[in-house]
């Protein structure tokens, strides 16, 4: 391991434990920084109530760490909605937000539009797909940014068991991001959720960045804050255990598609040649092959958009 990344694990990777909550409270306090918590959300009516209920329980009444919790809906067909206004968040529509940009569908388009929704000085996003949440992970990763004025961007950092298992879930991190950012961007090594979707950072950065309107946006934030920001100013903190629905071999197929997309584009910034992926499933005939396009399409940094900047005029 580069002797870099093993000086960043010893001072920018953390535990639960190394902040208190009151001192992240008194800084919070001190710095008069504001946190939104965005929970980008497809029909997860089953799990996002429960999440909802208890940031606004343990973080907003008990104490004031957080100021709003948005959820956005990216189309669900279920309940989502009304079962996160409910609970106490503030539904947002992906339609409604920038109207005059037809949205596509993925995870990286709804988070690049909740900056218009929100007004933190540090965003923290929450998958909406958790079972057995603990507020921990939002007091986790939004302590550093509260407590260091140096850090820019904290990923979550957990176990992911798969069917009981500790340590077999992120099978995307280990086929596939991981050893593309050990090959390429080896000072990213020392991430150990890459890919997470548990994360927080200052408005600051994430307006300067693009976003992959896919799956890609999470590598894709990593490595465009690293050449933006440094490695000294990324870090990551244990929250413990994440517990979550995981998807078929070929929906991770899908997503690890459009990671290696993200990816080549920041290697090379030139052309894919063919932006679609072929799978195959058996049918009464036989395997029977179905093709899905890769996300080609990036939003630009959010400071670009005139309806961005006339907000903050505003």
């Amino acid at each position: 391991m580069l002797e870099e990344v093993e000086r960043w694990l010893s001072t920018r990777s953390w535990s639960l434990t190394d902040r208190p909550l009151h001192q992240i409270l008194a800084a919070k306090q001190r710095t008069g920084q504001s946190v939104s918590v965005v929970l980008p959300a497809l029909n997860e009516e089953e799990t996002v109530g429960d999440i909802v209920a208890i940031i606004r329980h343990d973080l907003m009444q008990q104490v004031p760490l957080v100021d709003e919790i948005v959820v956005v809906d990216s189309g669900s067909t279920d309940r989502t909605s009304e079962v996160a206004a409910a609970a106490g968040a503030r539904v947002v529509h992906r339609d409604d937000i920038l109207p005059r940009i037809p949205t596509v569908p993925g995870k990286g388009e709804v988070l690049w539009r909740s900056l218009l929704v929100t007004s933190g000085d540090i965003v923290c996003f929450i998958d909406a797909d958790l079972k057995e949440f603990s507020s921990d992970f939002v007091s986790g990763i939004v302590g550093p940014l509260l407590t260091d004025p140096a850090v820019d961007l904290v990923k979550g950092m957990y176990d992911r068991p798969l069917a009981g298992a500790q340590g077999q879930g992120g099978r995307v991190t280990e086929l596939m991001a991981r050893p593309l950012l050990n090959m390429h961007w080896p000072q990213l090594a020392g991430f150990v959720q890459p890919l997470g979707g548990e994360y927080a950072a200052r408005r600051s950065l994430l307006e300067q960045l693009p976003f992959p309107v896919g799956y890609g946006v999470e590598l894709g934030m990593l490595v465009d804050a690293l050449h933006l920001v440094g490695l000294d100013a990324l870090a990551q903190v244990d929250v413990g255990v994440r517990k979550h629905r995981h998807q078929d071999g070929q929906a991770l197929g899908r997503m690890s598609a459009a990671i290696y997309r993200t990816a080549q584009l920041r290697l090379a910034r030139g052309h894919l040649i063919r932006p679609s992926l072929t799978q195959f499933e058996r049918g009464e005939d036989g395997f029977e092959p179905r093709t899905y396009s890769v996300d080609t399409e990036e939003r630009p940094p959010m400071v670009e958009i005139t309806e961005y900047a006339s907000r903050k005029v505003a």
